[in-house]
């Protein structure tokens, strides 16, 4: 009977246990208020960072070593080495901080920490390699515990061996007395090995606008899950002042299943998932924040500061230990229309009592939206137009690049000074005799490329300006720059990456072995590309035609990870790659994109995880797309290839919404066509190059809605002429004399309007009049000279004289005014720049009374129909 009395009082302690780790937040948090206001600033435990909590377990306690910040939405980090060796499991979590001096605290693993210091801003990064999201505080919540068994990994081989703590000053009206700040996190740690390891599941909102006055604004979240399966235990939402409430549920089969929802506004705590809820392959997972814009006088957008708003709703999850991913996202709506059949508890705001705000507010007072100063602030972000959809690409057909004497163009780039970077293959060509069936090279008797395959141009008169890269490479593949000036590029016969300085004649890296093919991690198979990460100098690399994975090297060549696989059968999945062709890094999002040529998409990864992101796809791509760049600011470029007999598609060019995938806009050459092109890269300005492998040839496009003036001297007389914008206009019309739509010929006479009103009326009633004036003078002496000195025979004369005047004026369409080629018909007229630039031998191999193409690059034929390779 005592055994069994025992036995009953141990259950009913842990089920006690169990219920107070799992207690509604709200009951919980009354009593661990009191604690939290001020543990926060007397840094309890700093002094006994490591204390032991028996044989196995201990506790490490992480602070902020007495800061003050100096200014609001202030972002500091510090980190707090493993004090063991081993693995080791984080099983408890319990905050010290309050919402009177901290808006937020994260929690990350990693191996290597930003900085050494003691603390350091934010802004310099949170760690050097890849980090994972362990912990999220807000508005003085209370601890989260594990469910037992489970356990985030840290240590060992696999997990981290740093917690870096970040912690955001929203408003610091509260130091004004200069105290020092020691909000921070204690850790309970057990070296008893967890059978389930725990992670992370951020879901975010990434481009959300709130307009002013809007009553409600939906920000819709959702991804396919392509993973092992996983159990949910906890969530947690987070907004800031505008979110009324947050839901999130998985959808299975069309049915939604509630993981859970609560209001932004109470204690922003990990909350216990009521009923299980399980998470397998292809189950989607679905959120969604509602706003309200009441009270504001400008838009609110997605952001870091106080005044800005966040969607956020994280998800604790755990997995066999064998399977397990320790950290995942998801940041696009995969499926908008399935959100009209999203619970109607969704869009019901949860009530929350006045007193439980100040409650969890504490006495600490918002800043209202009226501050002068916040709202200057905020009005000067807002007038910064991160994307303008108002423009159209066209071809600046005056470039002379395009005339370029160019082996195949493989690759291009912009450097520091929007210079032009071509990496082409001089007298080499990829053809069918290049490889054999175990991509080694075949054509190593032909030495390497003896033209410099690496050209520098002026990007407005196609100037050489600088050369490098002969006597280097033998088939050139892919091209970047990073931050300080180096080149990168690929070379698939080589199956090699290089670093060259831009003075260097020796490269100052090489990845991979010399003409040897691999697929372990100090070979590459024909390499397509490669991306350095402006932030932490991290080298990824595409690799390539005969291996289908993407690779992350330490900036000094070191080998980190590596993810991707071969497409399988069917409709090829997140992850999978046929070709990964060309890499475009994004570090306003930190992801790297990669046109998966074969599979004809755009796959985007988190940077520090390989993670999948989202898949961007149209028909309009067709079977190919060959590349993409990105232009900060929001803006993707792309090109496809060639469409198949049984397709319509044509090969062109795209410009998305990086946020969206929309396609905002497609181009295509007025000069020639594209055949094959290869890569594409734009700046800022919306200046865009496009290199073709068969043409070729370098294409220049530029947006329409510039309407600068310039001013040129042909022949000692300067004219005042608008750039590239009224020359694509009157190339249309003279590439198109025959149309007989009314409406495009109202467009294309409004267009040159607009085009022209930037012209000075002077400028242009000048130029009119003086011409005419100098004719009439003409006539009226040679009328005067003829009939003295020829009679009446000297009119006929007249007549004939000033008509070969007035055609020469009129040029030979006799259709108006052209002062360029009248003048270019004189002597003395100099086209001084916009001569062809010569490389040696470059394009004597295509034989145009040839069928066959053979500049086609050739790989392996995959399943039919075969890919053309390049």
């Amino acid at each position: 009977m005592a055994g069994l009395v025992n036995n009953l009082l141990m259950l009913c302690l842990v089920f006690q246990n169990i219920c107070l780790g799992f207690r509604s937040p709200l009951s919980v948090f009354k009593r661990y208020k009191d604690t939290t206001r001020s543990l926060s600033t007397e840094c309890l435990g700093s002094d006994r960072p490591v204390i032991s909590l028996g044989l196995s377990d201990f506790a490490l306690d992480i602070r902020m070593p007495g800061v003050t910040p100096k200014q609001s939405d202030t972002y500091l980090c510090m980190s707090v080495p493993l004090p063991v060796d081993d693995e080791a499991y984080v099983v408890d979590f319990k905050p010290h901080a309050s919402m009177d001096t901290v808006h937020h605290m994260l929690l990350f693993g990693c191996n290597e920490p930003s900085s050494t210091e003691s603390y350091w801003d934010c802004d310099e990064g949170t760690c050097k390699d890849k980090s994972n999201i362990l912990y999220a505080w807000a508005r003085n919540a209370p601890p989260t515990r594990l469910p037992k068994g489970v356990g985030f990994r840290v240590g060992g081989e696999i997990g981290g061996r740093f917690f870096v703590l970040q912690v955001h000053y929203g408003d610091i009206s509260a130091f004004r007395d200069k105290h020092k700040d020691c909000s921070g996190v204690t850790l309970h740690l057990t070296h008893q090995k967890q059978p389930l390891i725990a992670g992370m599941y951020l879901m975010m909102s990434v481009n959300t606008v709130i307009p002013p006055g809007e009553k409600v604004v939906d920000a819709d979240i959702a991804c396919h899950y392509k993973r092992f399966p996983m159990h949910l235990f906890a969530y947690r939402v987070h907004t800031h002042r505008l979110g009324k409430v947050v839901s999130g549920y998985r959808v299975r089969n069309g049915q939604w299943t509630l993981i859970g929802r609560q209001s932004p506004q109470l204690p922003q705590a990990f909350y216990p998932v009521e009923h299980p809820v399980d998470v397998s392959y292809d189950d989607i997972l679905a959120a969604r924040c509602v706003f309200s814009g009441e009270g504001r006088t400008t838009e609110t957008h997605i952001g870091g500061t106080a005044n800005d708003e966040m969607c956020n709703f994280y998800i604790m999850y755990y997995m066999e230990a064998k399977h397990a991913v320790s950290y995942m996202t998801c940041t696009q709506n995969a499926n908008p229309e399935m959100f009209r059949n999203i619970p109607q508890e969704a869009n019901i705001p949860i009530p929350v009592k006045s007193d439980m705000l100040k409650m969890t507010h504490g006495h600490h007072e918002e800043m209202k939206d009226t501050d002068k100063s916040s709202l200057l602030q905020q009005a000067e972000k807002e007038e910064e137009e991160i994307l303008d959809q108002d423009f159209h690409i066209e071809e600046a057909v005056e470039w002379p690049g395009l005339d370029l004497k160019l082996g195949q163009v493989s690759g291009l780039a912009l450097d520091a000074e929007n210079n032009l970077v071509i990496f082409h293959r001089g007298d080499h060509v990829w053809d069918e005799n290049s490889f054999d069936s175990r991509f080694v090279y075949q054509q190593r008797g032909l030495g390497p490329i003896e033209q410099n395959t690496i050209l520098v141009l002026n990007p407005s008169n196609a100037k050489l300006l600088h050369a490098l890269g002969k006597s280097l490479f033998y088939l050139p593949h892919g091209l970047s720059i990073d931050k300080t000036g180096n080149y990168w590029v690929t070379d698939v016969a080589l199956h090699q990456v290089f670093k060259l300085g831009a003075d260097d004649k020796e490269p100052l890296l090489i990845l991979g072995v010399a003409l040897q093919p691999g697929s372990d991690k100090n070979h590459f198979c024909q390499p397509t590309d490669v991306a350095v990460d402006p932030t932490t100098s991290s080298i990824y690399v595409s690799d390539g035609y005969c291996n289908s994975r993407i690779i992350q090297f330490s900036p000094n060549g070191l080998y980190m990870m590596q993810w991707g696989e071969e497409t399988s059968s069917g409709r090829a999945r997140p992850g999978q790659f046929h070709i990964p062709h060309s890499l475009a890094l994004i570090p306003d999002f930190s992801q790297l994109c990669v046109a998966d040529r074969e599979n004809g998409r755009i796959q985007c990864f988190r940077l520090e995880t390989g993670e999948f992101i989202r898949e961007i796809k149209h028909k309009s791509f067709g079977r190919e797309l060959f590349a993409v760049s990105y232009v900060p600011g929001g803006l993707l470029f792309a090109v496809n290839g060639k469409p198949y007999p049984e397709q319509a598609e044509p090969v062109q060019g795209f410009v998305m919404n990086f946020s969206t995938g929309e396609i905002i806009d497609t181009f295509i050459p007025l000069r020639k066509s594209f055949e094959m092109p290869h890569d594409v890269v734009a700046s800022e300005d919306k200046t865009v190059f496009v290199g073709d492998v068969h043409a070729r040839a370098v294409w220049k496009f530029a947006s329409t809605e510039k309407m600068e003036h310039r001013s040129v001297k042909k022949a000692g007389i300067e004219v005042q002429e608008i750039k590239e914008s009224e020359t694509i206009v009157e190339a249309r019309l003279k590439n198109n004399p025959e149309s007989t739509d009314p409406l495009k010929k109202q467009e294309k006479q409004h267009l040159v309007q607009q085009t022209s009103t930037g012209v000075s009326f002077v400028l242009v009633t000048t130029l009119l009049v003086i011409p005419v004036v100098v004719l009439l003078a003409i006539l009226v002496f040679i009328r005067w000279r003829k009939t003295t000195v020829y009679g009446a025979d000297g009119e006929h004369k007249l007549d004939s004289s000033s008509g070969r005047i007035l055609g020469r004026l009129r040029g030979k369409g006799g259709g108006g005014l052209n002062l360029g080629n009248f003048f270019a018909s004189h002597k003395g007229y100099s086209r001084k720049g916009f001569d062809r630039l010569s490389t040696e031998g470059s394009d004597q191999e295509k034989d145009e009374d040839d069928g066959t193409d053979s500049e086609e690059e050739c790989s392996p034929p995959p399943p039919p129909p075969a890919p053309s390779s390049s």
